[in-house]
C-alpha cells in the first residue's frame, strides 16, 4: 500500500491483505474525441463515487493507456466495439492513510 505522507519508514509499510478476486472494469467509448475523453472522465467520476459510497476500493490502472498498441489490445473487440479509455480495479481493502492537509487558515 502506497503512503503518501512523505514518511518513507519501511517499519510504517506493512503488508496489507487485500481483495483475492478483485474486479477489473474497462471504461470505453464509442469514438476517441476530445468529447470522449471528457464524457470518459464524467463517467469515471460517477463510477468512483458509487464504488465509494459501497466501500469499495478503486485503484486507476492507466499505464496500458499510455502506450497506443496496449490500449488497443484491452479493447473488447480493436477497431470495432470502441476505444479503452481506462481500467478500473475495483474491490474491497483497508482504508488508505489520510492524505496531508494544510489548515484552512493557511490557505490565502
Amino acid at each position: 500500500m502506497r503512503d503518501f505522507t512523505a514518511q518513507r519508514h519501511i517499519e510504517r509499510l506493512p503488508a496489507q491483505p487485500f481483495e483475492s478476486l478483485p474486479v477489473v472494469a474497462l471504461l470505453t467509448t464509442g469514438h476517441d474525441r476530445r468529447r470522449d475523453w471528457l464524457r470518459a472522465g464524467q463517467a469515471m467520476e460517477h463510477i468512483l463515487l458509487v464504488a465509494t459510497a459501497y466501500g469499495l476500493r478503486a485503484s486507476l490502472l492507466h499505464q496500458p493507456m499510455e502506450w497506443p498498441g496496449l490500449r488497443r489490445d484491452v479493447s473488447p473487440v480493436p477497431h470495432l466495439t470502441g476505444h479503452a479509455q481506462m481500467l478500473i480495479r475495483l474491490g474491497y481493502g483497508p482504508q488508505g492513510s489520510v492524505t496531508p492537509r494544510r489548515a484552512a487558515e493557511r490557505v490565502s
